[in-house]
């Protein structure tokens, strides 16, 4: 019961995978956005309401569902559609422009791990090299570190097969990092944090 009407099952379930998508999307928010969302002082239920009103129109006017932008297009395709190379390539382009940032949530330099998750660099970058590790490339020679990755001083286990199946950094951070339609609206990294590495690795070899 919320606001005096019953919710039935389907919309609990519903409700729940979209407060999922919303609470893992606010992290990879540009400061100035997550500001302004934490800032609010408007009617939440309006402003929902709103953009519910905005998908179902969606959603009626192409027929499809909102789909992942990281290996989809704007056009419509069918569910069972696989990315194309040229497809992922462009996204990893694309990401390679931006502002890491603006996309890939917090991040950090083999300095900072060393001194707070007590990464040695040695064991950092062997890491790296054995492609255990996602390093995103800052500038020239630098690479930085999504923390996220990180659980008890080391790289969660998957990483290194999901960087074998999808071989840009950069790609597989953003596929890692963002609810994936074909992991139920789930958040890979965050499965992987919960050892449920069987089902990341398979969904991510269907994008290769």
């Amino acid at each position: 019961m919320q606001h005096g009407v019953l919710l039935d099952a389907e919309a609990l379930a519903s409700a729940g995978k979209i407060a999922g998508h919303v609470a893992a999307a606010l992290p990879f928010l540009p400061p100035a956005q997550r500001l302004a969302v934490g800032s609010f002082k408007g009617e939440w239920t309006g402003l929902a309401a709103d953009f519910f009103r905005v998908v179902a129109d969606k959603i009626a006017s192409d027929g499809s569902a909102l789909s992942d932008p990281a290996f989809e297009r704007a056009s419509p395709k069918p569910e069972t559609a696989r990315p194309t190379a040229q497809q992922i390539a462009e996204r990893a382009a694309d990401l390679q422009s931006m502002l890491i940032e603006d996309w890939a949530g917090e991040v950090a330099g083999s300095t900072y791990l060393e001194e707070k998750l007590r990464i040695p660099r040695s064991t950092l970058h062997r890491w790296q090299r054995r492609g255990e590790v996602v390093a995103l490339r800052k500038g020239g020679r630098k690479h930085v570190f999504p923390l996220a990755q990180f659980v008890d001083g080391r790289p969660v286990p998957g990483i290194s097969d999901v960087l074998s199946a999808i071989t840009s950094p950069r790609l597989a951070w953003f596929w890692l990092s963002r609810p994936s339609p074909k992991l139920d609206g789930r958040v890979p990294i965050e499965m992987l944090r919960q050892d449920m590495v069987e089902d990341v690795v398979r969904a991510a070899r269907t994008l290769s």
